[in-house]
C-alpha cells in the first residue's frame, strides 16, 4: 500500500484517505505515478462490430493467457475439464499426479469433439470411430489400421495447448510461442501471496448468459463510481468515487474504501446505518451484531473479519493489514478474469457466448477457504438470460447487486448498437484501468 495520491494540494498515501472525511475530497483524485495514458476515447466498434469480433478470435484468444478452470476440478489423473471461448473449445486433462495438459478439443481423424463435458477416463477416445489416444497425447489406438498405413504415429499426436498454473487456477494459451504464465503474471503472485488463493475451493460457480458483448460486462465491474446510481443501497458503506487505482503491465486493480462515509452519501451514517447498509438489514428489523461501546463500523468489520479468519489460517491473519479485512481489492487479470483479493472471496470471468459477438457469458467464482480435507467443488448453475443471479441462494445479498449491474449491460449494448457518437468516453482517473485494458487490447489485436 505504498502508493501515493494527490488530494488537492496534499499527498497522502492510500492509507490516509481512510481517516480523512471522504466527502471533502475534490472530485479528480490521481495518482503521483501511475495511469499516464494517452487517450480518453475508445471507438464503439470494438463492442459492436463483428469485424473487431473476428480479430479478437484470431489475435486475442488464440494468443493470450486465459483462465480455464481450477486444479480441483481435475484433481486425479484422468479427469478432464472442457474449456470453451469464442467458438474454441479445448480440453484440459490431468494427465500425471504433477502434470496437466490441453489439447484442442477436435478428433484428428474427422474433427469431432473428444469430450463433451468435464468427467474422468483412463484414455481420450473419439465417440465418432474411437480413435483413441493416451491421456499424454500420444496416438494409442485406431480400429481398422489398415485402412491409415499412411499415417506416421508420432505426427498424429495430440497438438498440445500450453498450460500454466497460480494459485490453484488453471491457464491456457493455444500460442505455442507464448511467453510462459509466470512471466505473463508479472507481479500479480507478490500481491496475493498473503491471501493464499491456492488454498481454497470452489463453494460457488454460477454462469449467466448476458445480452451484451463481453467488454461491456466486464467494464460494468471495472469501477465502481456508477455505485450510487446503480446500487444506492451501498452507498452509506463505501466510499465510491474515491477508489485507489492501480495499472500494472497484465494486470490492474483499484480499491474501495469500506466502511467509511463516501463521497456520494449525502447525508452522516452512524456506526450503525453503517452495518445496517453492509448486512442489507432493513429498517424496523433488529441488527444481528453488537458492536462494543465505541466502536466504529470499520473497526467492528476489521475485528470480526480477522477472528473468523483466524479459524481458517490462524495467527497467520496477524499479518494482514486492516485495509486487506475490509475494503475490496477488484483486480483484473487481462484479458478478462477479475480475482477480488483480501478477505473477498468472489472471481469474476467474462467470455463471448459462443461466436456471437452480441452476447456474453459472465462466470461468478467464489473461492473460498476451508478446515481439514478440501471439499469437492461446487457444480456449475447455468443461468439463462432472463434468470436472475438473486435465484441462486449461494450467493448471498451479492446476486441481488449482481442483478442490478445485469439491468444495464442489455441496455449499455442497445445504446451503443445506435449511438451517433461513435466513442465512448472515460473518466480520467477512476476509469484508468478501463483505459489500461484498452490499450492491452489493441497492442493484441492491432499492433498497437
Amino acid at each position: 500500500m505504498g502508493e501515493r495520491i494527490e488530494v488537492g494540494d496534499r499527498l497522502i498515501s492510500y492509507q490516509d484517505v481512510l481517516n480523512l472525511d471522504t466527502r471533502e475530497v475534490p472530485k479528480h483524485i490521481r495518482q503521483e505515478s501511475r495511469g499516464d495514458f494517452d487517450f480518453d476515447e475508445a471507438p464503439i466498434d470494438i463492442y459492436v462490430s463483428r469485424t473487431w469480433h473476428e480479430k479478437e478470435k484470431a489475435k486475442l484468444w488464440r494468443k493470450v493467457w486465459q483462465l480455464a478452470c481450477r486444479e480441483e476440478h481435475i484433481p486425479e489423473v484422468g479427469d478432464h475439464y472442457v474449456y470453451e471461448i469464442a467458438g474454441l473449445s479445448y480440453l484440459i486433462v490431468r494427465s500425471g499426479p504433477d502434470e496437466i495438459r490441453a489439447f484442442p478439443n477436435a478428433c484428428l481423424h474427422r474433427g469431432r469433439q473428444l469430450k463433451d463435458f468435464a468427467g474422468r477416463c483412463s484414455e481420450i477416445r473419439c465417440p465418432f470411430h474411437a480413435m483413441t489416444w493416451e491421456l499424454n497425447g500420444d496416438l494409442k489406438r485406431i480400429p481398422a489400421p489398415w485402412e491409415f498405413a499412411h499415417v506416421d504415429p508420432e505426427e498424429f499426436k495430440l497438438p498440445q495447448v500450453r498450460v500454466g498454473t497460480w494459485a490453484g487456477f488453471v491457464f491456457i494459451n493455444p500460442d505455442p510461442g507464448a511467453e510462459p504464465l509466470t512471466s505473463f503474471l508479472g507481479a500479480l503472485p507478490e500481491h496475493f501471496a498473503k491471501w493464499d488463493m491456492k488454498n481454497r475451493y470452489v463453494e460457488a460457480h454460477v454462469s449467466k448468459l448476458l445480452r451484451c458483448n463481453w467488454k461491456v460486462a466486464q467494464e460494468a465491474f471495472m469501477e465502481c463510481w456508477h455505485a450510487a446510481a446503480t446500487h444506492p443501497q451501498t452507498v452509506p458503506y463505501a466510499a465510491f468515487g474515491v477508489c485507489q487505482v492501480d495499472c500494472y503491465e497484465t494486470f490492474a486493480r483499484f480499491i474501495t474504501p469500506s466502511e467509511v462515509v463516501g463521497p456520494m452519501m449525502p447525508g452522516d451514517p452512524d456506526t450503525e446505518d453503517l452495518l445496517r447498509a453492509t448486512l442489507d438489514v432493513r429498517e424496523g428489523e433488529q441488527l444481528p451484531v453488537e458492536p462494543e461501546p465505541g466502536e466504529t463500523a470499520r473497526s467492528f468489520v476489521v475485528r470480526t473479519s480477522r477472528e473468523k479468519w483466524r479459524g481458517f489460517i490462524g495467527d497467520r491473519v496477524e499479518e494482514w493489514a486492516d485495509c486487506e479485512l475490509v475494503d475490496n481489492f477488484t483486480y483484473t487479470v487481462f484479458p478478462n478474469f477479475m480475482p477480488w483479493g483480501g478477505v473477498h472471496k468472489i472471481c469474476y470471468r467474462f467470455r463471448p457466448n459462443g461466436d456471437d459477438h452480441r452476447t456474453c457469458v459472465m462466470d461468478v467464482f467464489y473461492v473460498s477457504p476451508f478446515t481439514g480435507e478440501r471439499p469437492a467443488p461446487a457444480e456449475e448453475v447455468r443461468l439463462g438470460f432472463d434468470d436472475p443471479f438473486s435465484s441462486v441462494a449461494g450467493l448471498g445479498i451479492v446476486g441481488n447487486i449482481l442483478d442490478q449491474d445485469c439491468f444495464n449491460m442489455e441496455k449499455v449494448q442497445f445504446g451503443l448498437e445506435t449511438a451517433t457518437k461513435q466513442t465512448v468516453t472515460f473518466a480520467s482517473y477512476q476509469e484508468d484501468n478501463i483505459k489500461w485494458m484498452q490499450r492491452l487490447l489493441r497492442r493484441y489485436v492491432e499492433g498497437e
